[in-house]
């Protein structure tokens, strides 16, 4: 099938067992705390109305945060949905990310296998969600490969392509924070979290613009493989145009 728009999203492939997309930011994956507001769930659900209409069960197989754009796998009934979730908890699925991080990294490939934890596990901490590395953390592992380093205003970025071996919560951010090089525009890893804290109490700010550069965090979901039917399946997105944008210097 070729890649075409539906509403706010592109569909980059499809199949009697899954529908793969193209998810821009800051569109939410599904529903969250009741709140009522556009989600990809509900939008693919639309799209396959007859399919739902005949019994199709919609799952998200691979979930990205609101601000992560980039190709997302739905399985569209519950034996796909079994089937694909157990190709991920066996690390059979090859997925790979771009990130546009601060500075220059020393080398053009490493790898980042430092454990992770929810930080307020082991300290204070007011934000529910950031993690952080620690040595009682969860095993966790990222290749990382520089593509191009680039200069904006005279200050130095770098589009990385990650490679996650497992999939922690917020592990790509949390690596490239722990490598010395955050990402663009990441509220929680910039810093301490402070900007985060900052933007939820008083919205988006041209403070927070000269701090962060980009009112989301720099990270796409450029590819994704998975074996199915004999042979691998790959679906590929190109990154994002606010992220090309920013890229181009």
């Amino acid at each position: 099938m070729g890649v075409h728009a539906i509403a706010d999203f592109q569909v980059l492939g499809e199949s009697d067992d899954w529908i793969v997309v193209d998810k821009p930011a800051p569109l939410i994956v599904h529903p969250a705390n009741g709140k009522i507001e556009p989600n990809l769930l509900g939008g693919v659900e639309t799209l396959l109305m007859f399919e739902m209409e005949n019994g199709a069960a919609l799952s998200i197989i691979t979930r990205l945060d609101r601000e992560t754009s980039g190709v997302v796998l739905i399985a569209k009934h519950r034996d796909a949905a079994r089937d694909l979730s157990r190709i991920f908890e066996r690390r059979e699925a090859r997925k790979e990310y771009l990130a546009i991080v601060h500075g220059w990294p020393a080398f053009d490939t490493w790898t980042n296998d430092s454990p992770i934890l929810r930080a307020g596990e082991v300290q204070e901490s007011p934000i529910w969600l950031r993690q952080m590395v620690h040595p009682e953390g969860r095993e966790c592992e990222t290749g990382f490969w520089v593509e191009r380093r680039f200069e904006r205003n005279g200050r130095p970025f770098a589009v990385v392509r990650c490679f996650p071996k497992t999939g922690r919560m917020h592990q790509i951010r949390v690596h490239l924070q722990h490598s010395g090089h955050p990402i663009v525009g990441d509220k929680l890893y910039s810093g301490e979290g402070a900007e985060y804290l900052e933007w939820t109490r008083t919205g988006w700010t041209p403070a927070l613009q000269e701090k962060l550069l980009l009112q989301r965090h720099a990270l796409h979901a450029a590819l994704l493989g998975v074996p199915w039917g004999g042979h691998e399946v790959t679906w590929q997105s190109g990154l994002a145009a606010d992220l090309a944008e920013f890229a181009a210097g």
